[in-house]
C-alpha cells in the first residue's frame, strides 16, 4: 500500500500550453523571440566564470540605460517592487524620516514599505493625473527634513510622467537621498542619473527592455553608498542587504566572491540581452520612437472622440497611456471583450486610478504604429458591441 495520501494531479499530466497574446497592458510586454532565446540557454552555475561574466555585461548595459557612472550597479534578484525594497531597506534606519511623494500607488507602496521598518512616514499628495511643482517640494523637504525622498518618474498607475529636472540639487541641499523609480520610463523617457542628481534609481525588467519579469536593474550614488555603509543597524532583509549584494555582484572591490543567493542564471542571460537591444537601438531613439508612437495613439484617440486622463501634454506618460474610462459603460466588460475577441489585453486602474481609467501599455518592441492601429481598432469594436447604459 502506497503511504502517500495526496495522488499525482492529473492536470500535470497534460502537455503546458501558453497562448500567445498581445500584451498591451501595464506590463509586462511582449518577449522578442530574441530574447526569448537567449532564455533558453543551458543552465550553468551562478557562480561560474561565465556568469560573472554576463553580469559584468549587465552592469554595463544598466549603466548606459541608466547614464550613471555608479560603481555600485546591479540587478536585483525580483521584481521591481524588490528593487524598491532594496533601496529603501537598505537608505532608511528605524525613526528615520522618509518623504513620499504620492500621485499614483507607487507613492503609496512606498510609504507602506518605509512604514513597515519603522521610518517616520511623510507624504505630498498630488490628484491621479497630477505633478508636484519643485517649489511644493522644496517645502516639503525643509518641514520633514527627510533622510530619503521618493518619486515616481513613471507613474504607470495614472499615466503621468513627472518632471525630474532640479529635483536633485534640492534634495542634496537638504542632506537628503533622491530615490527615483522608473521601471515604467526607462528606454521610453529621456532620464539622466548623474545629471538630475539622483541617488537611486531602479527599473524592472518587464517593461521597455521587453525580458521577462524577474530582474529589477538598480543603481547607488556614492551619497547613497556613503549613508547604507555607515548606518547603525544592518538592513531588516538578509536577502537584500547591499554589503551582500555588492559582493555577488562584484561591486565592492574584493578579490573573491562570496555565496549570498543563487542568482535567476537564465532569467541574466533575457536581461543581458534585452540590454543589448537598447544598446543596439540607441537610448536617445528609443525614447524617441516611444514619443512619436505614443503621440500618433494619443491623436488615434482623440478622433474616436475618448479622453486622455492626463491633460497636459508633456506629464503624459509614453509608455503607459490612461484614457477616461468611456462613460455609460463598464470598464472591465471592455477590457473582457478586447482579451476574448482580439487576444488583447489591455487593463484598467489600479489604485487611485481604479474605476476612473483604461490602461494601455506600448513599450519596447511593442511601441510601433500597426501596434497603435490594432489597438484603436479594438477599442471601437469593443465600444460598438459593449452594452452601454443611458443614464
Amino acid at each position: 500500500m502506497s503511504s502517500l495520501s495526496i495522488p499525482p494531479p492529473k492536470r500535470l499530466e497534460k502537455p503546458l500550453v501558453v497562448p500567445y497574446r498581445h500584451v498591451f497592458g501595464p506590463g509586462p510586454s511582449n518577449v522578442p523571440p530574441r530574447i526569448l532565446e537567449a532564455g533558453a540557454n543551458p543552465v550553468i552555475g551562478h557562480m561560474h566564470p561565465e556568469i560573472f561574466e554576463i553580469m559584468s555585461d549587465i552592469k554595463s548595459g544598466i549603466r548606459y540605460s541608466f547614464q550613471t557612472q555608479n560603481n555600485m550597479t546591479l540587478a536585483v534578484s525580483g521584481t521591481g517592487h524588490t528593487a524598491m525594497e532594496c533601496a529603501i531597506f537598505n537608505t532608511v534606519e528605524p525613526g528615520e524620516s522618509v518623504l513620499a511623494a504620492v500621485n499614483g500607488i507607487w507613492g503609496e507602496r512606498a510609504a507602506d514599505m518605509a512604514e513597515r521598518i519603522g521610518a517616520r512616514v511623510n507624504t505630498i499628495v498630488a490628484a491621479p493625473g497630477g505633478c508636484f511643482t519643485n517649489a511644493e517640494i522644496e517645502q516639503a523637504l525643509s518641514k520633514h527634513r527627510p533622510t530619503l525622498f521618493f518619486l515616481a518618474h513613471g507613474e504607470s498607475s495614472t499615466g503621468v510622467l513627472h518632471p525630474l529636472d532640479g529635483i536633485g540639487q534640492l534634495c542634496h541641499k537638504y542632506n537628503c537621498l533622491f530615490l527615483v523609480d522608473s521601471v515604467a520610463s526607462i528606454g521610453g523617457a529621456p532620464l539622466r542619473m548623474d545629471q538630475q542628481g539622483i541617488d537611486i534609481l531602479y527599473t524592472g525588467s518587464q517593461k521597455v527592455l521587453n525580458a521577462p519579469p524577474g530582474t529589477a536593474p538598480i543603481s547607488f550614488s556614492e551619497r547613497a553608498c556613503q549613508k547604507i555603509f555607515n548606518r547603525k543597524t544592518k538592513p531588516v532583509s538578509f536577502f537584500l542587504d547591499l554589503s551582500w549584494l555588492a559582493n555577488y555582484w562584484g561591486c565592492d572591490g574584493k578579490p573573491s566572491r562570496v555565496y549570498h543567493h543563487t542568482g535567476p542564471v537564465t532569467a541574466f542571460y533575457s536581461l543581458r540581452e534585452s540590454l543589448a537591444v537598447l544598446v543596439e537601438e540607441g537610448l536617445e531613439n528609443s525614447c524617441e520612437r516611444h514619443q512619436k508612437v505614443a503621440e500618433y495613439f494619443h491623436a488615434g484617440l482623440e478622433s474616436m472622440g475618448l479622453k486622455l486622463f492626463v491633460k497636459e501634454k508633456k506629464a503624459r506618460l509614453p509608455t503607459v497611456t490612461t484614457i477616461v474610462a468611456p462613460h455609460g459603460y463598464d470598464w472591465k466588460e471592455i477590457t473582457a471583450y478586447i482579451m476574448k475577441t482580439h487576444n488583447l489585453e489591455i487593463s484598467g486602474g489600479l489604485g487611485p486610478s481604479v474605476g476612473l481609467v483604461l490602461r494601455v501599455g506600448l513599450m519596447g518592441c511593442n511601441s510601433s504604429k500597426p501596434n497603435v492601429d490594432m489597438v484603436l481598432a479594438a477599442l471601437k469594436d469593443a465600444l460598438k458591441h459593449c452594452h452601454k447604459s443611458k443614464v
